[in-house]
């Protein structure tokens, strides 16, 4: 097991962890789309800065650019409106749950298009990991307080989860002839950022002067650690196969827990967290034995 794949895919999943509590912060004084059209863009504004000093435009390559072109248009963009949209349709906690499928659908199309066949402990690790991770968000309350749903609504988190186990495959495939995390990242937050804003436009959400400054600060701090777990992600998915990766980004419900506790001082863990947590684990161990 390559240990720089591994570092990478848990930053990724530990920096994505502490972007969904810091939004919890930003909540607090700016509206969901208000603080998206302030994230993305704050995070396209840091990498395209530090593009003269980690893109070699030497290296470009017309193909795997346009990969990560595509990419970005679905992640982050498409996934935070989908997610949006879903909160508020079906509470945080069903969206949590349904998204949780993302490394099957990654593993899946990584099978069918990359050729990658994980082995048998692999699959085991992965549906133990996937198992945790059901038990930590989708049994976060009982079920008779589910809200009464449609199966279009149902749809907007699953449609999320597909499109973030798409977009690994999508990028790792950009990657092969463009090395280049940094690239990758760069190249897809410009191209979200613009269909963010876009988007903004259309419903009047994007910032205007004398906005909130608070909640400015705390989007754009959700936005840099948004930014840093997808170059994690794109570093890991360059080292290694979706196979491996997806599993392990997708432990960042367990870092949400500590930082939950930690900076917001949550306290609850049922007997229910426990199991979940001590599955997840288990599968995490089992990923990286097999």
């Amino acid at each position: 097991m390559n240990l720089t794949l591994v570092a990478l895919a848990l930053a990724a999943a530990g920096c994505f962890a502490l972007a969904l509590v810091l939004t919890q912060f930003g909540l607090r004084t700016l509206p969901p789309l208000t603080g998206a059209c302030v994230s993305v863009p704050a995070t396209m504004l840091m990498f395209l800065a530090l593009a003269p000093l980690t893109v070699e435009l030497a290296d470009w390559r017309t193909t795997s650019a346009a990969t990560f072109a595509i990419a970005g248009v679905f992640f982050p963009a498409a996934v935070t409106l989908l997610t949006f949209t879903a909160n508020r349709a079906i509470g945080p906690a069903l969206t949590g749950a349904l998204g949780n499928l993302t490394p099957l659908f990654a593993v899946a199309i990584a099978v069918l298009w990359l050729g990658e066949l994980p082995r048998a402990g692999q699959l085991a690790a992965i549906a133990a990991i996937c198992a945790g991770l059901f038990v930590l968000l989708g049994g976060s309350r009982p079920p008779g307080a589910l809200p009464a749903v449609s199966l279009l609504a149902l749809g907007l988190p699953l449609l999320a989860a597909l499109i973030r186990g798409l977009v690994q495959p999508l990028v790792k495939v950009g990657l092969t002839t463009w090395p280049n995390p940094f690239a990758a990242v760069t190249i897809g937050y410009v191209v979200s950022a613009l269909v963010i804003l876009g988007f903004g436009l259309l419903r009047g959400a994007v910032p205007r002067p004398g906005i909130e400054r608070t909640g400015t600060i705390w989007f754009t701090s959700v936005g840099l650690a948004n930014g840093l777990a997808v170059l994690c992600l794109y570093g890991a998915l360059a080292r290694g196969p979706v196979t491996v990766v997806a599993p392990l980004v997708a432990t960042y419900p367990l870092f949400t827990l500590v930082l939950n506790r930690v900076l917001r001082g949550d306290r609850t863990a049922d007997r229910r967290t426990i199991l979940g947590v001590v599955v997840t684990v288990a599968g995490i161990a089992l990923l990286l034995a097999s």
